[in-house]
C-alpha cells in the first residue's frame, strides 16, 4: 500500500538525515515505525486479555498477603 503525506519540508529533510544516520531511507524508517505502532497495539490487545484470564483464574489467593515477619520466623 502507499501513503502519500504532507509534511514541512524542513522536517523531512532532518528526518532523512536522521533516518540515513540509522543506515534506513526515510521510507524504511517510517515503514518501521507503522510496524512497531500496529504492533503495540496488537501487545496491548493481548496484555488486556492475558489479565481478562487471570482474573477469572480459579488460583486466587482469597485475600492471602505476604507477610515478611510470618516468612522469617524460624521454626
Amino acid at each position: 500500500m502507499n501513503i502519500t503525506l504532507s509534511i514541512d519540508e524542513r522536517v523531512a529533510e532532518r528526518a532523512r538525515k536522521a533516518a540515513s544516520a540509522m543506515g534506513k531511507s526515510l521510507n524504511q524508517a517510517v515503514r518501521d515505525y507503522l510496524e512497531q505502532l500496529a504492533g503495540s497495539q496488537q501487545l496491548d490487545a493481548e496484555l488486556e486479555a492475558f489479565e481478562q484470564s487471570a482474573l477469572k483464574s480459579p488460583g486466587r489467593l482469597a485475600g492471602w498477603k505476604f507477610d515478611r515477619d510470618e516468612a522469617n520466623q524460624r521454626a
